[in-house]
């Protein structure tokens, strides 16, 4: 009998190959790669350019004199104001198209990069994760191929972002916007998103994890954004350090600079290649971080169901849980300027009004306790459906085998949910509350909004028990439950600004929170929701007994 040594993690096995034959099959990867994303694409970018769009339609109603973009300017031009949006240069010429690059630009980098790092680790680091990797490159196909197809998709995904993005830009209409103009915009967006497609094919050779390299890659999405934030207040050299920094001194629709592009191309290339090389330096499967060595033997907790979904969760848990806390932080550092900002912009005055409270900063902090709720609610629907991951990639069926029954397993899963996405409430609530006493000189504010974040729990556990009904009776279209946070932020915060009727509102459960700090506290609906909750999960658990486990 013999026995095989696999070689160390981080080291290869034999020398890589080079030249063409290690593109081998890029091209046949590449078109497979877009197959599979045929839905996920089109949607990211679809989302985006609407978005892009009606913002850009608004803008053009909300400041359609020189008085109201005058009034802008004075409210955009404070430190907090400009950490949220962009550089003050913008500030000189504020046209509705100004306008758009300077507050559009640094939000849609984010996403734009958030779309091109799951693009890379999903062609990449999930199929070594799931041993489609080793199949693939069993064939005809070269070391370096199935890195460079995931970079191309992310190419063309980035490319179309960038023409749908140009085309939303001219399909609103503006007076003044010439095509040129709207293309840099696209291509602004594109270039940077490309930068973080190069880093996604980095992190996804440094770690064995699909979760692990997206969450690096965030990461430095998350630096980015704070250095552009921090140079666009004080010191302007930290935004060069930035790429979404370069893709905002574009400068678009006032000096339309070029050149920035370039950085951000140079830099795509240099991660990109820096992925190819390390790539050969370790084997299929394996990171260039070895994996820390556990334990002799598992803890108590660790060996219990519910203390290992806490574990599975406990990385993602914590990311959120920091974004929500600085997103809490954000606001609250504007929550004094709230009344400057937005006296002179007719709707959104109307919906504060409607919105209730004795100050137009109550009535600002309700509006946004509506966006960190569904921030949180994402990450509620991310961990509901986590069982569905297992189940998928054949995980659960050796765990269901043993004595663990299925409603052990589903409910540590679904209690993690529920009580991070409760726990994220409560972080972003004190983050919002220290940040906006202090700059409101209000001291009793730190209760007042982390409670009034507290009261969209009930709304988080409907969340859950929607997820929870979805992966039990019709687990193919347990993705669907992405609907309910979607919608509750369209109609929850543009909704009270584009006045839509109340009973789109009603739809959601967000729309049966008590909107606290502005309006009194109602326990009626929020137990009503709660007992909604409850029934759904039980509905759920009931559906996922009864039908047949996904087996590999």
């Amino acid at each position: 009998m013999t026995t095989v040594t696999a070689p160390a993690a981080g080291h290869a096995s034999a020398p890589a190959r080079t030249g063409a034959g290690a593109f081998a099959g890029t091209g046949t990867l590449m078109r497979f790669g877009l197959r599979r994303d045929r839905v996920r694409i089109p949607v990211w970018v679809a989302a985006l350019g609407l978005g892009t769009m009606s913002t850009v339609t608004e803008f053009k109603t909300l400041y359609s004199t020189a008085e109201e973009r005058a009034s802008a300017v004075s409210s955009m031009d404070s430190p907090a104001a400009l950490a949220m949006t962009g550089p003050r240069h913008y500030l000189t010429d504020y046209t509705i198209g100004s306008m758009t690059g300077h507050q559009l630009i640094g939000f849609m980098a984010v996403l734009a990069g958030l779309m091109s790092v799951l693009i890379v680790t999903r062609h990449t680091r999930d199929e070594e994760e799931t041993s489609r990797a080793e199949l693939v490159r069993s064939t005809v196909v070269g070391h370096h191929a199935q890195l460079a197809s995931a970079l191309g998709v992310a190419a063309v995904a980035n490319l179309a972002l960038a023409a749908l993005l140009a085309l939303s830009v001219l399909s609103a209409g503006v007076e003044g916007i010439a095509p040129g103009e709207a293309l840099l915009y696209g291509l602004t967006l594109a270039a940077v998103g490309l930068v973080f497609a190069g880093v996604a094919a980095i992190t996804a050779q440094v770690t064995a994890h699909t979760r692990g390299a997206s969450g690096m890659a965030l990461a430095v999405i998350g630096a980015a954004y704070a250095l552009r934030a921090s140079g666009d207040v004080g010191n302007d050299a930290l935004s060069w350090l930035s790429p979404i920094g370069w893709g905002q001194r574009t400068y678009v629709f006032v000096d339309n600079r070029w050149w920035p592009l370039l950085l951000c191309l140079a830099l795509a290339a240099l991660t990109a290649a820096t992925g190819f090389v390390l790539s050969t330096r370790r084997d299929v499967g394996a990171g260039l971080r070895s994996s820390r060595l556990g334990r002799r033997t598992a803890s108590e907790a660790l060996a219990r169901p519910l203390g290992f979904a806490l574990r599975l969760h406990r990385g993602t848990l914590l990311g959120f849980g920091a974004g929500l806390f600085l997103m809490g932080v954000m606001y609250g550092s504007i929550l004094g300027e709230a009344a400057d900002m937005v006296k002179d912009i007719e709707q959104i005055q109307e919906a504060l009004e409607k919105i209730g409270g004795a100050s137009v900063a109550e009535s600002f902090a309700s509006m946004v306790m509506v966006v960190i709720a569904v921030v949180a609610a994402v990450y509620v629907v991310m961990a509901t459906l986590r069982p569905r991951a297992e189940e998928s990639a054949g995980r659960a069926e050796p765990l269901l085998a043993t004595g663990l029954s299925r409603n052990r397993w589903v409910g540590s899963h679904v209690a993690v949910a529920l009580a991070g996405g409760t726990a994220l409430l409560l972080v972003a609530g004190l983050g919002f509350g220290v940040s906006g006493a202090a700059s409101v000189g209000d001291g009793g504010l730190v209760l007042e909004l982390a409670g009034a974040a507290l009261a969209y729990a009930p709304a988080l556990w409907v969340t859950a028990g929607v997820a929870v009904v979805l992966f039990g009776w019709f687990p193919r279209a347990a993705t669907a439950a992405w609907i309910v946070p979607v919608y509750a932020f369209l109609v929850g915060y543009l909704g009270s600004i584009l006045q839509f009727p109340d009973w789109m509102n009603n739809l959601s459960p967000f729309g049966h929170v008590p909107r606290l700090p502005a309006a009194g506290m109602s326990w009626t609906p929020v137990l009503v929701l709660t007992a909604v909750a409850a029934g759904l999960i039980l509905l759920g658990l009931a559906g996922f007994r009864r039908r047949d486990l996904e087996t590999k």
